[in-house]
């Protein structure tokens, strides 16, 4: 996988993986008629997913896999302030799956498919952890973030547009530069199809809340835009730079700390699929 530094992100994880939490259990909902015995959270972070899912399945054994150390420290501590079983596994992704890891009736993986050079390898991966019968959960894609009204009252009005096109750049930046890059059709039911998985479909699943908010998807908000001020530096004009200084900055009324009409709204779809 492309090299962040996935420690230092993790208050940033736990904070996006809560606010964006609603879409686990309406995802986990389309697989009400699945009883799993065994369930593996691959690219876990922080174990806030792994955990729903242990609380969703409770007989079930639920292992959250990732490559930091760090971050399955904390989900360990998660589960044990929220009093659901969880198990946790160093393996790095992709290359470690091959590691005892399988099988599993449920495996899911939630946006980290795309940090891998050869995307069809990683799901052909994630594909040989099911057990027959089982399903894989690919999160990926959906719809952006959007926290603030069209006309903000500061800056140029279209802000989150445009930072969606520099987004946009900044991933397609991203996906060349990965070791091994291979160019695909991201038709994500094609992709499981072709990794050997039947019933291939994708839903999408809203995520809501609406101004004012609460301190939770507001700090989930702040770490963003915090985030994007630092990676799109060089893809975004003065104009706008200066901006996002206003909405970081914490004594500014404008700013996303004090703003009453700061909300989060976004969509993430997730693609299953099941093997025969």
């Amino acid at each position: 996988m492309n090299d962040f530094d996935w420690a230092a992100m993790a208050d940033l994880l736990e904070l996006e993986g809560e606010a964006h939490s609603p879409y686990v259990r309406q995802a986990l909902d389309e697989l009400r008629d699945l009883r799993p015995g065994r369930i593996l959270d691959i690219g876990s972070g922080p174990g806030v997913a792994a955990c729903r899912m242990a609380a969703a399945f409770p007989e079930a054994e639920v292992t959250a896999v990732d490559g930091t150390p760090e971050l399955l420290e904390r989900a360990e501590a998660r589960a044990a302030r929220l009093g659901v079983r969880l198990r946790t596994r160093v393996a790095a992704f992709p290359e470690g799956l091959s590691t005892g890891l399988g099988p599993a009736d449920l495996v899911w993986s939630g946006q980290v498919v795309h940090h891998v050079g050869d995307q069809q390898d990683a799901l052909n991966r994630l594909a040989a952890l099911l057990a027959p019968g089982g399903v894989l959960a690919v999160v990926e894609g959906g719809l952006p973030l959007r926290w603030l009204p069209r006309d903000p009252g500061l800056g140029r009005p279209g802000l989150q547009e445009r930072l969606d096109a520099a987004m946009a750049e900044g991933f397609a930046r991203m996906r060349a530069e990965l070791p091994g890059s291979v160019a695909v059709v991201e038709d994500w039911p094609g992709m499981l199809r072709k990794a050997g998985l039947t019933e291939p479909r994708s839903r999408t699943f809203l995520v809501d809340h609406p101004a004012p908010l609460a301190d939770g998807p507001r700090g989930a908000v702040r770490t963003t835009v915090e985030r994007l001020r630092d990676k799109l530096a060089d893809l975004l004009d003065a104009d706008d730079l200066a901006t996002l200084d206003r909405l970081l900055d914490p004594a500014d009324p404008a700013g996303i700390d004090r703003r009453p009409d700061l909300f989060l709204l976004t969509a993430k779809t997730v693609h299953f699929g099941r093997r025969r």
